[in-house]
């Protein structure tokens, strides 16, 4: 599996990165603009990434900016729902908002933080991403 992990603060990133490597490649991005950078050389190179962790809050470009640029890239690309990259948006915002806005924009499935492994887990089990 090819996974990227959009983090800002530096602790997460590496505890994610961590954490995820468990269960494939990971690639890191430190903000939202090199997010949208690395899908885009991603779909350059047919290597598509499998999922994608995405945190809300990050300098340059937020992750529901993030979001929405990477649904309309699919749907220019004519990228098949069954097929669209997973996206598990991460925040330690307790905005109901921001969850209700990430899941309208696309996304699919919302994690706290700090990170329940066991839910992340649980939750990639649902998107059919592990066994």
């Amino acid at each position: 599996m090819k996974i990227l992990v959009a983090e800002d603060d530096r602790i997460s990133r590496a505890f994610l990165q961590k954490f995820m490597s468990s269960f494939g490649e990971v690639d890191l991005a430190v903000d939202g603009m090199e997010a949208v950078d690395l899908y885009m050389d991603s779909i350059k190179e047919n290597k598509h990434y499998d999922l994608l962790c995405l945190d809300i809050m990050m300098p340059k470009v937020d992750g529901l900016k993030v979001l929405k640029v990477i649904r309309q890239l699919e749907k220019q690309n004519d990228v098949p729902d069954a097929e669209h990259l997973k996206i598990i948006m991460m925040t330690a915002l307790a905005d109901v908002g921001y969850v209700d806005e990430a899941f309208r924009q696309g996304c699919d499935a919302y994690a706290s933080k700090p990170v329940n492994t066991d839910k992340v887990e649980e939750v990639m089990r649902n998107l059919s991403l592990i066994d």
